[in-house]
């Protein structure tokens, strides 16, 4: 039996977004926290990561490291941190396993764990179930969602920042380390709403200029009366329409909410745009889903 129904497909298809319990085991989502609590213990924090960054003029060059740390990250393994867990001088005022937002975006690539959870055969057979001929991997993320300081993910669809031609060809996978909860930031989805094409684009900014990426169109406003609570079980994995709007709270529980997820691209008669912030690289171009 298939590990995604036909009507899970059905579902996905409609709401633009769909729950499937068990991906994952419990050992294996602590394994996963486990190894990613090894990462954190070992990792060097930049030292532009660790300023306060402002808008004056003189603070630019802080401003324009932390973005070249971020624009370069497609094919490595970074830290981004939660605001204000840094003091005056660069050093932690909290816990450093507690102090970061996310790490990615190439734990798929380098990362054994993560590796095998992102090509694992429940994965794999998704794709299929899907029709997906030729699925790539384009970048992975472990995102913390820290206990009382883990922030807003406002109203977006993940196609702003990960644009095709044709639209439609990016789907996120969603995988609860964790039990995703009310409390603890669970994602809230617009069903319905991949249908409606997208209004604004991320884009890379031209070779020279600061910043280094910039938006094109408008920030759409949304109905908040629309949009759905959705949690979910440790282990359980939540697929994302590429156009679908979601977004999350902020986690003001005394819990956190690890996730690790990932997104893929039908590549087959699809053009990656040159203007996404994220570019394959000759060290790390997006690697096939399927393997033999």
């Amino acid at each position: 039996m298939d590990f995604m129904t036909d009507r899970d497909v059905e579902k996905y298809m409609a709401d633009g977004y769909v729950v499937l319990d068990g991906l994952l085991t419990s050992q294996e989502c602590d394994e996963l926290r486990q190894r990613m609590a090894e990462i954190v213990e070992q990792m060097d924090v930049p030292e532009h990561c660790r300023t306060t960054f402002s808008t004056h003029p003189d603070e630019q060059l802080n401003k324009q490291g932390n973005a070249d740390y971020f624009i370069t990250s497609g094919d490595k393994i970074r830290f981004f941190f939660e605001e204000g867990v840094f003091d005056d001088k660069g050093e932690f005022i909290i816990p450093k396993q507690r102090s970061l937002n996310k790490v990615g975006h190439a734990l798929h690539a380098y990362e054994p764990l993560y590796k095998k959870a992102t090509h694992s055969p429940k994965v794999q057979g998704i794709a299929k179930k899907l029709g997906l001929l030729s699925p790539v991997i384009l970048q992975s993320m472990y995102i913390f969602k820290q206990p009382g300081i883990g922030g807003e993910v406002r109203p977006h669809q993940d196609a702003t920042f990960l644009y095709t031609e044709p639209l439609g060809r990016v789907m996120g996978v969603w995988i609860a380390l964790e039990d995703a909860t009310l409390n603890n930031g669970c994602l809230w989805f617009i069903p319905g709403s991949q249908n409606s094409g997208i209004t604004q684009r991320m884009v890379r900014a031209p070779e020279g200029t600061f910043p280094l990426t910039d938006f094109i169109g408008k920030e759409k406003t949304y109905d908040e009366q629309k949009f759905i609570a959705v949690p979910v079980k440790k282990g359980s994995v939540v697929l994302i329409h590429g156009q679908v709007v979601h977004r999350s709270a902020e986690n003001n529980s005394e819990d956190s909410r690890h996730v690790y997820t990932f997104h893929i691209m039908e590549s087959q008669d699809t053009r990656w745009s040159p203007d996404n912030w994220l570019q394959p690289t000759e060290e790390l171009p997006f690697p096939p889903l399927y393997t033999k």
